[in-house]
């Protein structure tokens, strides 16, 4: 049932009135002490200058040249100290650190700004503040309007300000001037790029109203770093220049180009008014006039002004903040615990015999502990991209050096025609009975011997992997000692090449006993009986398919001949041709007689016809028919001169390299098919015992040799005191890092020491803010037409008394905010 009564509304609004002024104390207690802390971040990573790798929560200013950015700062700060001009003015960039402070008791002042490069030094007059940002700047970047990234951070201290980090960043131009390069444009885009492209970076994009808001460098720029708008204020200047009939509430209400956080309008001091010292309290009650005169912009109180640019700005840096604190203070933990290992390994600067003695001991003991987990696998740093260590070693054992012996064929440099040879050749100058043994075991000690040569080469390959694993054992912390590096891997080098003779002589020894004694009697070795068989099987094997071969020649000669006999037949029937045929053919068939008969007679019965090679051939039949009566008037010899041309042979002289005929008997076939298997079989035997027996002999000789005597050879012949400074002197550049890397642990654990610093009750900050989100206001929206004198007079963004009204539009930032400060 509803209910009229005033007294029950009150009291129904009051609650809800105490938890929005709650909220809102609790939130301005938040932003109180989160910024200043940031701020306090800030100058401590400012130490570490570009080495810094943390990205910290500010607002980056981003505009185009003359587009009121200086203007914007100096009336949140409520006083005139930067440098103007009509060109460019921000040449560096100014980190500005607003810090909220008390008044002071009367004597002393309640403003003064600080520079970080003057440590200690107070500016109390702010006209003194822009002369050294102009002297900075021109020492720097020169001066004749040139450009640098080099930062200039300013803190300034007042009660008229609330906790704000700005950072000004030089104004894009699009043409050179002075001592500017050619692409000015692209560096100056590439510098705030730089720093709005962080997400900790909130971006301020000013643009002046008199200019289309569709063509701002400013959100450009904004819009390429934050795509989707969520930290992106935009601030629309000089509201007051605009063209008669026109206003920017559709700018400002975010119609045109909407933004999350949404758009504030001020209105800036002109060049006449800094050219008359018109003073910054004055522009705000300037502006604070324009708006109360302008029906267009009442009702748009929570975005219009600069008091209210501050209020807003201070808000969502804080809320930023503690969106940001938490990956922040992972980020810091992370890269301190970093830097605090990496200091750990430089150590500390060793001046005395003990302590360089000391130091050499522990230097020497972790690298031979280094190198004996490296090879035994035990390693803190295994690799998952690539074998290392011990496991290198397997690899070469197993699937390079027996695999490698594995695939040799012990037959494929021996041909038939060599075991035909050495079984001849063993036989003397009789026929053997028997396959004899000397062939056999003359082949096998010639394949034993081939195995010399894989075995001394994985003896040097694991040679070559030792000196690599201690070129890798503790190479990051000798890097800081050079000459004790190189006196180890000299040292190192030499031990394992005397480490390498006994391993490389022992498998010299095993191959020559494996040749120096053939034990036929060993249990694997296929000999007797079973090599006879297989080889009798092997032999008619490769007969019955040889025999095969030349029944189906055969065959096929049977047929030609069958075919050359029929063409024959058909052409005899014509007679002539017969006849002139077969007489051709007779006489053809005289001449291979004639032609053999003459090769007969070169081994050893030339002299049968006694002219050998010079004799002139036998006559043709017809020749000899026509010619019978010249040949009768020859006298006959005597017939004891034939006797003797018959009684003498003579023999050809043997040949120097005498070989046998090509032709292979069918025992031949099987004394070389029994050697074969022989020879296969005590080799297989052999290169089993050699895959085992050498990588025994290069783990002890080699391997686990250096693991157990390393130390103590560092040792003797390291430790001397007269090489201890040489050895441990460190290089310039590895002191100079020492120094950085204790520089920036320092400034870690200060920064971490000041996260800590954050109070509890700021854990809720967004707890606060969702509640002040949520309520409606109860106060009435902000009139223009009803201020007071007082209020005009505190023109101040900290004095400046104002409420945000409800607003349900685009402009993004809630529905209500924190009043005074």
């Amino acid at each position: 049932m509803a209910t009229d009564d005033p007294s029950a509304s009150a009291s129904a609004s009051a609650p809800t009135s105490s938890a929005a002024a709650a909220a809102a104390a609790a939130a301005a207690a938040v932003g109180s002490s989160v910024i200043p802390i940031v701020n306090k971040l800030q100058d401590i990573f400012a130490q570490l200058g570009s080495n810094s790798t943390i990205d910290l929560p500010q607002v980056a200013v981003v505009g185009s040249q003359s587009s009121g950015k200086s203007s914007v700062l100096e009336a949140l700060v409520g006083r005139d100290f930067l440098p103007r001009g009509s060109d460019i003015c921000t040449r560096r960039p100014l980190v500005l650190q607003l810090v909220h402070c008390p008044k002071k008791t009367e004597g002393q002042g309640d403003e003064w700004g600080e520079f970080l490069h003057l440590p200690g030094r107070r500016f109390y007059d702010f006209q003194e503040i822009k002369r050294e940002i102009e002297t900075e700047t021109n020492r720097e970047a020169g001066g004749n309007k040139g450009v640098s990234d080099k930062q200039i951070r300013l803190k300034i201290f007042s009660p008229n300000v609330l906790n704000i980090t700005l950072v000004d960043l030089p104004g894009i131009t699009k043409v050179p001037v002075g001592d500017q390069p050619t692409d000015i444009e692209a560096r100056i885009r590439t510098m705030i790029l730089s720093y709005i492209k962080h997400k900790t970076c909130i971006i301020l994009a000013v643009s002046p109203a008199n200019a289309d808001l569709a063509n701002s460098d400013a959100l450009q720029m904004a819009r390429v770093a934050d795509p989707d708008g969520s930290r992106t204020i935009g601030v629309i200047t000089k509201l007051d220049i605009m063209d008669r009939g026109t206003d920017a509430r559709n700018f400002l209400l975010g119609n045109v180009i909407p933004l999350r956080l949404g758009y504030v309008g001020v209105v800036n001091r002109s060049q006449q008014d800094i050219n008359m010292n018109r003073s910054i309290k004055d522009a705000l009650a300037y502006e604070e006039n324009f708006f109360r005169n302008q029906p267009v912009y009442h009702g748009l109180a929570h975005c219009c002004g600069v008091p209210q640019l501050a209020k807003k700005l201070n808000q969502i840096l804080v809320q930023h903040i503690k969106a940001v604190l938490p990956g922040l203070k992972s980020r810091v933990s992370a890269q301190l615990t970093s830097v605090a290992k990496e200091a750990h390994l430089y150590g500390d600067v060793v001046v005395t015999k003990a302590g360089q003695g000391a130091k050499l001991l522990n230097i020497l003991a972790k690298y031979c502990e280094a190198f004996s987990s490296m090879v035994e696998g035990k390693n803190e740093e295994l690799s998952t991209a690539e074998l290392s260590g011990g496991a290198r070693i397997h690899y070469i054992f197993q699937s390079i050096f027996v695999k490698s012996l594995e695939e040799v064929d012990p037959c494929d440099d021996i041909t038939d025609e060599d075991i035909r040879l050495a079984i001849q050749n063993a036989t003397g100058p009789r026929s053997a009975l028997f396959v004899p043994e000397v062939p056999f075991e003359v082949l096998v000690r010639r394949q034993i011997g081939r195995l010399l040569d894989p075995s001394l080469q994985c003896a040097k390959f694991i040679y070559d992997e030792l000196l690599k694993m201690s070129h890798r054992c503790l190479a990051s912390e000798l890097q800081q000692f050079p000459m004790l590096r190189r006196y180890m891997d000299d040292v190192i080098c030499n031990f394992l090449r005397d480490g390498l003779q006994p391993s490389e002589a022992m498998i010299t020894h095993i191959i020559e006993m494996e040749m120096d004694y053939i034990n036929t009697s060993h249990p694997s070795f296929v000999g007797g009986s079973k090599a006879v068989e297989l080889a009798q099987q092997q032999v008619k094997t490769a007969r019955m398919s040889s025999t095969m071969i030349k029944s189906k020649d055969g065959a096929d000669e049977k047929a030609s001949e069958k075919r050359s006999r029929a063409i024959l037949a058909r052409t005899g029937a014509n007679g002539v041709a017969s006849d002139s045929l077969q007489g051709r053919h007779g006489a053809d068939g005289e001449r291979p007689g004639s032609s053999g008969e003459k090769n007969t007679s070169s081994w050893g019965i030339s002299s049968i016809f006694g002219g050998g090679e010079d004799r002139a051939p036998p006559a043709p039949k017809e020749n000899f028919s026509m010619n019978k009566s010249a040949y009768s008037n020859i006298p006959a010899q005597p017939l004891n001169g034939l006797d003797q041309s018959f009684s003498i042979i003579q023999l050809r002289e043997p040949p120097v390299i005498l070989k046998p005929s090509e032709n292979q008997t069918e025992q031949e076939a099987l004394e070389i098919a029994i050697t074969k298997l022989l020879l296969k079989s005590y080799y297989d035997i052999v290169r089993k015992n050699i895959e085992d027996s050498v990588p025994k002999a290069i783990m002890h000789f080699l391997v686990n040799h250096t693991k157990r005597e390393l130390h103590n050879v560092l040792i003797t012949t390291l430790y001397k005191e007269d090489l201890f400074e040489q050895m441990l002197k460190e290089p310039d550049e590895i002191s100079a890092k020492r120094d950085r890397v204790r520089e920036t642990l320092k400034v870690l654990q200060q920064a971490y020491k000041t996260l800590d610093e954050i109070p509890l009750e700021a854990e809720n900050v967004e707890k606060g803010y969702a509640e002040l989100s949520g309520m409606s206001n109860p106060t009435p929206a902000y009139s223009f037409m009803k201020h007071s004198k007082s209020s005009r007079k505190s023109g101040h963004s900290g004095d400046h008394q104002a409420f945000l009204q409800s607003s349900p539009d685009a402009n993004g930032f809630g529905h209500s905010s924190v009043g005074a400060v």
